[in-house]
């Protein structure tokens, strides 16, 4: 399916509808340029998911992960590995990719290899001023939006 926003709250709105669909154990890998709004979108995923705390890019602590929403939340970045886990160590994601948690993996190319439940991929294409294109398509595990 492929969405077209024109600001950072219909980006976010994008990743309401998202979030509303997800349970314990999904994995959403998300994909884009710098500053696409990859984040953007999994701030309102998060909203959705009942997340309190503010959803920040995890870039140079490599995930957070947020409690107390209707299911925990783990949000991972991955840009800082150059697309590469073999120098890291084995356990590195094992903390955030749990059963309990939905998680969200920004420039997921280096783990997609390593995970299971991939429910959804997300891809996000600047179109122009504030203007994105969202295209979500359903993982192995996905469901209809």
């Amino acid at each position: 399916m492929l969405e077209r926003t024109e600001s950072a709250a219909a980006t976010e709105a994008v990743g309401e509808r998202l979030g509303r669909e997800l349970e314990a154990g999904d994995v959403v890998l998300v994909s884009g340029e710098l500053g696409a709004g990859k984040t953007t979108l999994i701030r309102g995923a998060c909203a959705a998911l009942e997340v309190g705390a503010p959803v920040t890019s995890p870039t140079f602590t490599i995930g957070q992960r947020y409690e107390g929403g209707r299911v925990a939340v783990s949000h991972l970045d991955l840009y800082r590995l150059g697309g590469d886990l073999s120098g890291e160590d084995p356990g590195l994601l094992d903390d955030y990719l749990t059963p309990d948690a939905v998680a969200f993996i920004e420039w997921p190319g280096a783990a997609e290899p390593q995970l299971g439940r991939i429910a959804w991929r997300v891809e996000i294409r600047h179109a122009g001023g504030d203007g994105r294109e969202i295209e979500l398509s359903a993982g192995a595990t996905g469901r209809a939006a």
